[in-house]
């Protein structure tokens, strides 16, 4: 199965697409799947923009749109994880994943998933010391400080996956596994990337929940990206299984941001013939439905249950054979995920030649809406909405979409704008890591202090006439839960394909079936020579050329921060 990994691809789906397109045509070559690896940036319209945790003059709608409206249709089924650049409140909808535009797959805070038997896991967002305790109190319309912290990674996805008994053959995320560059090259790393060694000696570069995923979870593959380079290791667990780590860069020319591999798959069937289709993952679910009573959307601090905790709890949540049975009854033996997408938001409309520069501060941030995706999977699992959970707990109303989906055709969307211009621009590049948590004091920020474009309050109601009571709730008065009754610029110029089995560090080049794709521009150097062009094999571990001195902004220096607070 060839599967194409994608660095972080903010919101750049066209070219990647086309550039997909052209290697299957240069090297005779289908891809099965494309997975990219969080900063997806699935804005809909101008209001999702608004959500999306980025600086004004970064903000810039790019391509998605098109495919969320109907007007382009995605070549190739795309699953993805969220990053720190996303469209929060559009993904608040999805919290278990789901269709966020025909043929794209978002995967959720955390899910597992097989394609053609190839069985994928993945977490989204990035990890934050003082965020991961607490639980999924956020929702639309967002303050600075909360546009921020929705996409912090929480203990409770961390705890579901920990549960997971079967070997995983793929495992995603935004944030690198902290200490992997202990097992790659890092020396070369450290030639393109001198920011990060202070990170590094201090063993704060990564995550330390994606670090213990690692160790327990042991996947075939990990993959990453969010700092912007790509990076291979080669991990040795103590058992002698391995797993082969590999980071790749953003969407831009001359970066190396995608790379395709050849995966065996389980039934070892040829997949020419065969079209990919994604499945719900069984233990998964179970995991879902167990741990459910675990859901928090407290702003406060809480805990996992461990061993040598209060009495009886229970602490294992591994699904036993006949906690599975109960829940594949509940989908009727079918683990298909359905193809259930709906258009809840009226696309983005580009302006026109007669229309002008946008003024986004007329732009407002949406209100939370539940998404039916969601609805019809918490039914049918018996499990509980955060998102819903969260907004009936504190009394807000609960927003259903009044949108009519009209299919392809899409939303004018009016505004006072300049003759030729486009809405947003988006700069070649933002700092060595560009998450920008560190410019909004998140404990100084009131967490009722709405954003300067969204001055409107959710209206309140009374909880009782908002939402049925939480299913751990009723769970609690009967001790039976009745499962069946709820359930890069343009494309890379012409982007040169090279084949080369050099996976970033040399002990990996036997052990990976891999097409390693050199995706530079044949643009000219400097001294005249065109790049990508020669096909001449070149090891990912040897440095042709001295890379360019760059200053690096070190705005965000604790991001890293292992704060438990």
């Amino acid at each position: 199965m060839k599967i194409a990994i994608e660095g972080c691809a903010h919101g750049e789906l066209e070219k990647i697409y086309d550039l997909i397109g052209s290697i299957q045509e240069e090297q005779n070559i289908a891809i099965d799947l494309l997975i990219c690896c969080g900063d997806f940036q699935s804005t809909r319209n101008l209001q999702d923009l608004q959500c999306m945790a980025v600086p004004q003059k970064h903000l810039d709608m790019c391509s998605f749109y098109k495919y969320y409206s109907g007007e382009k249709l995605a070549p190739i089924l795309t699953l993805f994880i969220g990053g720190n650049h996303e469209a929060s409140n559009y993904l608040q909808e999805l919290p278990y994943g789901g269709w966020v535009a025909p043929n794209i797959y978002y995967l959720g805070y955390a899910g597992v998933v097989e394609c053609n038997g190839v069985r994928i896991g993945g977490i989204s967002g990035i990890f934050k010391g003082h965020d991961f305790l607490k639980g999924r109190f956020e929702f639309p319309p967002y303050t600075e400080s909360t546009k921020r912290s929705v996409y912090h990674q929480r203990q409770i996805d961390v705890f579901r996956l920990k549960q997971l008994s079967h070997p995983v053959d793929i495992m995603l995320s935004h944030d690198w596994p902290r200490a992997i560059t202990e097992h790659g090259n890092v020396n070369q790393l450290l030639r393109f990337k001198p920011a990060f060694r202070e990170d590094i000696e201090s063993n704060r570069l990564g995550s330390g929940p994606c670090e213990d995923l690692l160790q327990q979870l042991k996947p075939q593959y990990w993959f990453a990206a969010h700092l912007h380079c790509k990076f291979a290791a080669l991990v040795e667990h103590k058992d002698g299984q391995q797993t082969k780590f590999l980071a790749l860069d953003k969407c831009l020319p001359r970066r190396r941001f995608l790379q395709v591999l050849d995966i065996p798959t389980e039934d070892g069937e040829s997949q020419e013939d065969r079209k990919p289709q994604l499945r719900y993952d069984l233990e998964w679910l179970t995991i879902l439905n167990l741990t459910n009573h675990l859901i928090s959307v407290r702003s406060t601090n809480g805990y996992m249950p461990g061993e040598g905790g209060d009495g009886d709890e229970r602490f294992n949540f591994t699904p036993t054979e006949e906690e599975k049975a109960k829940v594949l009854h509940c989908f009727d033996s079918d683990l298909t995920i359905p193809d259930n997408f709906v258009r809840i938001a009226a696309p983005y409309q580009p302006p026109g030649d007669d229309d002008g520069r946008l003024n986004m501060s007329i732009v407002e941030q949406p209100q939370a809406y539940v998404n039916p995706q969601t609805t019809t999977f918490c039914d049918r699992l018996n499990i509980d909405d955060p998102l819903r959970l969260a907004m009936l707990m504190t009394g807000h109303k609960l927003n259903t979409s009044t949108y009519v989906d009209s299919g392809p055709v899409m939303v004018q969307t009016p505004a006072s704008r300049n003759p030729n211009k486009r809405a947003m621009t988006n700069a070649d590049e933002l700092d060595v890591d560009d998450d920008d948590d560190d410019d909004v004091e998140g404990d100084d920020v009131k967490q009722d202090e709405t954003v300067q474009t969204s001055e409107r309050p959710v209206a309140r109601t009374s909880l009782s006439s908002t939402l049925p009571q939480p299913r751990w709730c009723a769970e609690t008065e009967s001790q039976e839960s009745d499962l069946s009754t709820t359930l890069n610029d343009s494309l890379v110029s012409q982007a040169t394909t090279t084949p080369h089995k050099s996976f970033g560090d040399s002990s990996l080049s036997e052990s990976l079936p891999v097409v390693n794709l050199n995706l530079s521009s044949p643009q000219q150097t400097t001294d005249g020579s065109a790049v990508a062009d020669s096909g001449e094999q070149v090891p990912n571990d040897v440095v042709q050329d001295t890379p360019p001195i760059k200053k690096f902004k070190r705005r965000n220096q604790t991001i890293y921060a292992n704060e438990d607070d």
